[in-house]
Formats: C-alpha cells, sequence, structure tokens
C-alpha cells in the first residue's frame, strides 16, 4: 500500500473531496474535506471513512490511520 492508492480509495467514495495523504507503509494520516460531513458527528464522519479503507484495513495492508475530517466551511476557517 502506498499514500497515492489510500488517496484513491478516499476519492473514490467521496466525489470532489480535497484528500490530504502522508505515510508509507501500514501507516497514514488522512485528512478529508467535503460537504458530505455537514451535520455529522465527529464519529460518524470518521466512520464514513473507515468505510472506504476497510477492505484494505481489514487485509493488513493498512494498519493504523489517523483520521481528520472537515467540511469546507470549517476547512477554510482553519486554514
Amino acid at each position: 500500500m502506498n499514500s497515492e492508492k489510500v488517496e484513491h480509495l478516499i476519492r473514490h467514495e467521496f466525489n470532489n473531496a480535497q484528500v490530504y495523504v502522508e505515510g508509507t507503509g501500514a501507516n497514514y494520516n488522512v485528512t478529508v474535506v467535503s460537504d458530505y460531513f455537514e451535520g455529522m458527528k465527529p464519529v460518524q464522519k470518521q466512520q464514513a471513512v473507515y468505510r472506504a479503507l476497510q477492505e484494505s484495513i481489514s487485509s493488513g495492508a493498512i494498519h493504523a490511520v489517523n483520521i481528520r475530517t472537515f467540511t469546507v466551511a470549517q476547512w477554510e476557517s482553519s486554514v
């Protein structure tokens, strides 16, 4: 697994999202910016991203992932 593959898996699940992935091997830091998250609780946002990566996590290709999620408005106000 590499960061480009992780990014591809997330982009496939979240159309028009900004996706930033750092890491190598089986450990990644992921940031996803999407209006899909509007109105969701933090745990729901995390679960949505985990769903996109579930197969790779189950297979062991991804061992650890740190996920940060933002709506577009939250992202713009944090930058």
